[in-house]
Parts: C-alpha cells; structure tokens; sequence
C-alpha cells in the first residue's frame, strides 16, 4: 500500500469520527437519493451486480463514484467490519478525498462522475 492509499484510508475514518460519511449499501442509496452525497466510493472487489447499480444510481443523480480498495480495508479504515460501499455527505471531505483518490487513480483505481 503507497503513501497516497495510507492518506486515503485516514481521510475515510476521519470523516467517520466527523460523522459525514454513511456506510452499507441502504445507507448510500439512500443518502444519494436524497441528494446528500457527494462522493460515493464502492469496492473493488464488489460483485458486478452491485458495481452496476451503484454506478447507474450515480451517474443519473451525478454524484461522483470511485472504485477503491477492498472490502476488508474500507471496514478497517472507519473502525467497522467488512463494508462494500461507502458515502461522504460533507463537500468539502468529498473534495479533498476526490483530489486524493484521482491521485491514486494514477496508479490503479478508478474514478467515475463529475470531478
């Protein structure tokens, strides 16, 4: 793991501790659906199926997503077990976690939506 994945797995707990990130998948939709989210990330080891709908629920409300880590990790870096799928609702988080994650884009991930 590089130092720009250590930032962005840092960046996830401290939006959680900061309570502006939702985790699970009723809680994304819901918080996209509700126009709160401003950045969604999914896993990369996420089954298609849920790859797809998340990207289909983004891209029609434009909210960006980013596919980014694994399961285990995501859960670890916010202080819960295994999470697939993670929302940030505060713009100014999502910014900063958006400018890292194109950063580590760079060198494996991806990055889907508005930047």
């Amino acid at each position: 793991m590089d130092s720009n994945s250590k930032k962005v797995y840092s960046m996830l707990g401290l939006c959680m501790r900061a309570g502006k990130l939702k985790s699970g998948e009723l809680s994304v939709l819901e918080a996209v659906r509700a126009k709160k989210a401003h950045v969604v990330i999914v896993s990369d080891d996420a089954s298609e199926n849920t790859k797809k709908q998340f990207a289909d629920k983004c891209s029609y409300y434009k909210v960006p997503i980013v596919f980014f880590g694994d399961k285990e990790s995501l859960g670890h870096a916010i202080g819960k077990g295994v999470r697939t799928s993670l929302v940030v609702t505060d713009e100014g988080l999502a910014k900063s976690l958006l400018k890292n994650l194109l950063l580590e884009d760079q060198f494996g991930g991806n990055v889907n939506g508005k930047n």
